[in-house]
């Protein structure tokens, strides 16, 4: 067992958990992280960025499986406990989840191929934070107060939004939270929305992945560093989901915005004056 790869798939583990469902993109930092520590090879780094973060989604089930349940309850016979629509919830997240999905399974392994680097990551985090800061001056009146209030035709228009999240650097959150607010809804309800939002996406995307390759993991121990990998990040994201919830309900993103600047100037600055590899 090599245990400095152990330990640098717990590292990796904690940054998918902290950052999965802050506006700064879980993907971009963990590509980062993950070229910083010199983690794994390759193709087995790309496959553990994406199919750890189904932890950090297992936390969203465990943390809000009373409402998912509720409004998996009403999409089936129509009735929910405490809801006008019941039906409302359940049938918006179908219709924002579909654009990602014909997206993502046409063009997963080109994305992949192509935008799995640093300099993506770092040109999105950038143009990331500046939508922020343009969205957070300009707020619209609140048109959902609730998740289960989001529209169809408003959940079609984040589910929009959430393709973006497809380019490393952007951030699913991000693009699904910012849009949503632009578009009139409350911030708690925008956090939540995209949390649950985040389920299919997330679930489908990591088990694709999985499935598709596989055969990257060659032994027991790559499949047990996986597996830690996956825990801490359910663990941390756990912890973390509550927070993100109350401080949206109370704050702004504009500290996310800089960070996200922050950040991705410091990578262009690393590979263009110390030659840091932008190609990962």
């Amino acid at each position: 067992m090599d245990f400095l790869l152990l330990l640098k798939a717990v590292i990796m583990g904690i940054v998918e958990g902290i950052t999965e469902f802050l506006p700064i993109s879980s993907t971009g930092y963990l590509i980062l992280t993950g070229d910083l520590i010199h983690f794994w090879t390759k193709e087995k780094a790309d496959l553990f960025i994406v199919v750890i973060q189904l932890g950090a989604i297992l936390a969203v089930i465990y943390d809000y499986w009373g409402r998912l349940w509720n409004a998996f309850l009403g999409l089936v016979t129509g009735k929910a406990e405490g809801l006008a629509n019941p039906r409302q919830l359940g049938l918006s997240l179908i219709v924002a989840t579909i654009p990602v999905m014909l997206l993502g399974f046409t063009f997963a392994d080109q994305i992949k191929m192509y935008l799995f680097n640093p300099y993506t990551v770092a040109i999105m985090l950038i143009i990331g934070g500046l939508l922020i800061f343009y969205v957070e001056k300009r707020p619209k009146p609140i048109i959902a107060h609730e998740a289960e209030e989001v529209t169809l035709k408003t959940a079609l228009l984040i589910g929009l939004f959430q393709c973006f999240a497809l380019i490393p650097g952007t951030s699913r959150s991000g693009s699904t939270i910012i849009g949503a607010l632009w578009l009139g809804v409350s911030r708690k309800a925008a956090a939540e929305f995209s949390f649950f939002l985040g389920i299919p996406v997330i679930i489908g995307a990591g088990l694709l992945d999985l499935i598709k390759h596989r055969s990257a993991l060659t032994s027991s121990n790559d499949w047990l560093i996986l597996g830690v990998g996956t825990a801490v990040s359910f663990i941390v994201a756990l912890l973390c989901i509550r927070w993100m919830v109350a401080w949206v309900s109370r704050r702004d993103f504009t500290i996310f915005a800089w960070l996200r600047i922050v950040t991705g100037v410091l990578v262009l600055v690393a590979a263009l004056v110390f030659g840091y590899d932008i190609q990962g």
